[in-house]
């Protein structure tokens, strides 16, 4: 028996780990240079916020803010819109 998987599998497989650059694929964007500049962006974003959140940890409200406020900020720069 072949161990062959079956066309729309292979064809799924193929779509989804493909890493060619393509701008206008709701996918392949995020391999792209720019995309890949913004996550850098967001990821420091979140490790300020979360040093900040640290050095305010008695102010349960005042984390949670933050968290929110970085979290709308961290979607705006990852917009694919933009």
């Amino acid at each position: 028996m072949s161990s062959r998987k079956p066309f729309h599998c292979r064809l799924l497989h193929d779509w989804i780990f493909d890493a060619r650059p393509d701008p206008l694929h709701p996918h392949r964007r995020r391999y792209t240079p720019s995309y890949r500049r913004k996550r850098q962006w967001v990821k420091s974003l979140w490790i300020g916020s979360g040093i900040l959140m640290i050095m305010l940890g008695a102010s349960p409200g005042l984390v949670a803010a933050i968290a929110l406020g970085t979290t709308f900020a961290s979607f705006c720069i990852l917009d694919e819109t933009g």
